[in-house]
């Protein structure tokens, strides 16, 4: 069920990176979901916003919030609360411009353009998602911590159709993207989208994580080794649908401390393909990541039938 707060009046952006004192962002951008994005609960396109704020006083500002330890982090938002669920925990978590905060929201400043994504989810197969796609075209415009990044896309083939459709993509949204030749390889205060086949780009130390499954990488799909299938997992980490020919994956991971690295995949040039089509922000929405299918997008995890 989608529910949108009221959006109290909004002052004028201040030009610049930081908030100042009484004034408001109409960049600012705030979203509630449930269980890895499969239920929205609700959608700020101009919240209320005050001037040095924090993620946690523009969430109490604009809905109702109750807090724990000391009032550094979240228990529950309108009435959802973490804990446990069929023996399972579950809680909130928020990411800024598509990454996870590494530290409670009352100590995480906001920036002018802030995307805040809260979720609250089973986090029993892995408390770190470093990064997800839901948050589209962040954090390529804005950047992280009120910075803005360079971003590179990385082609095996850079003047194929897929790169040059995953560069147009970026480029049309004012991103100014360069575009260069697979490094296999992380570059320091940049943003990577790297487009490929999965056999092609495997090696590179960030994304060779995914093949080890949601506890490495934060992502819940796995790719095997030859690239040829790529499986689809739930919130539990259990197989939930596999694909083959033709499939392509968009999905975000994070080696360490280093920046995010976006892949634009598939299991072969079909399936780089998909994915590409798939790379644009009404695909992305409040996803994790996705997985492409005969032009369908699957959200990953995979949602659990509730009984």
């Amino acid at each position: 069920m989608r529910r949108v707060l009221p959006a109290l009046a909004l002052a004028a952006a201040l030009a610049g990176c930081g908030l100042g004192a009484g004034q408001g962002s109409s960049g600012t951008h705030l979203v509630v979901t449930a269980d890895f994005g499969a239920r929205r609960v609700a959608e700020l396109a101009r919240p209320e916003v005050s001037g040095d704020d924090t993620v946690m006083r523009l969430l109490q500002r604009n809905a109702r919030v109750q807090t724990r330890y000391g009032g550094g982090f979240v228990q529950s938002i309108d009435g959802l609360g973490g804990g446990r669920r069929d023996g399972r925990p579950i809680d909130w978590f928020y990411f800024v411009n598509g990454v996870q905060a590494g530290k409670g929201a009352a100590a995480t400043r906001l920036h002018d353009g802030d995307r805040i994504w809260w979720d609250r989810h089973d986090w029993s197969v892995t408390p770190d998602v470093k990064a997800v796609v839901g948050s589209f075209p962040e954090p390529f415009l804005h950047g992280l911590g009120g910075h803005r990044l360079p971003v590179r896309v990385e082609c095996v083939q850079p003047r194929s159709e897929p790169c040059d459709a995953v560069n147009h993509r970026l480029t049309g949204l004012g991103v100014p993207a360069a575009r260069g030749l697979f490094a296999g390889s992380s570059a320091a205060e940049t943003l990577r989208v790297v487009v490929g086949t999965w056999a092609q780009l495997r090696d590179d130390p960030a994304l060779a994580r995914i093949e080890r499954g949601p506890r490495a990488s934060g992502v819940y799909a796995t790719i095997t080794a030859d690239g040829r299938r790529i499986t689809a997992l739930d919130a539990r980490g259990r197989v939930a649908r596999r694909f083959g020919a033709g499939a392509g994956l968009v999905a975000a991971t994070r080696f360490g401390d280093d920046k995010p690295v976006w892949v634009v995949t598939g299991t072969d040039e079909a399936g780089v393909a998909a994915a590409t089509r798939g790379f644009d922000e009404e695909t992305l929405a409040d996803r994790f990541a996705v997985v492409v299918s005969n032009d369908l997008p699957v959200s990953v995890p995979v949602a659990e039938a509730r009984r």
